[in-house]
C-alpha cells in the first residue's frame, strides 16, 4: 500500500492549513482596496477552505473499505466540495453584495496554495 488513510488525512490537514494562510494573505493584499474587498477575499478563500474540509471529511471519513464504497465517498466528497464552493460564492455575491473579483482571485490563489501544499508534502 502506497498511502494510508491516516496519511491522506494528514495531507488534507496540511493543505487546509496552507489554504487558510493563503486566504489571510490575499485578504491583507486586498485591504488596500477597502474593507469590502478584503471581506470578499476572506469569503472567497474561506469558501475553498470550507469546501476542502467538507470534501476531506466525506472522502476520508470511512476508513479502509472496499473499492466501490471508497470510490463513492471520493465522488461524494468532490461533489460536496463544488456544491459548497458555488453556494458560498453565490451567497457572497448575491446576498452579501460583495465584489466578485476579490472573491475569485482569493479562490484561485487558495487552490494554487493547495497544489503547493500537496506537492511539498510528498
Amino acid at each position: 500500500m502506497l498511502n494510508s488513510v491516516a496519511a491522506g488525512r494528514r495531507q488534507a490537514g496540511r493543505a487546509i492549513a496552507w489554504q487558510a494562510g493563503a486566504t489571510l494573505l490575499v485578504a491583507l493584499a486586498c485591504l488596500w482596496q477597502g474593507v469590502q474587498s478584503a471581506v470578499a477575499a476572506l469569503v472567497g478563500g474561506g469558501a475553498v477552505v470550507l469546501a476542502g474540509w467538507f470534501s476531506a471529511r466525506i472522502a476520508l471519513g470511512g476508513g479502509i473499505d472496499a473499492a466501490v464504497p471508497a470510490l463513492a465517498r471520493l465522488v461524494a466528497g468532490v461533489l460536496a466540495k463544488w456544491l459548497v464552493l458555488v453556494v458560498v460564492l453565490a451567497v457572497g455575491v448575491l446576498a452579501l453584495g460583495l465584489p466578485p473579483l476579490p472573491m475569485l482571485i482569493a479562490a484561485v490563489v487558495v487552490l494554487v496554495a493547495q497544489l503547493f501544499a500537496l506537492t511539498l508534502g510528498r
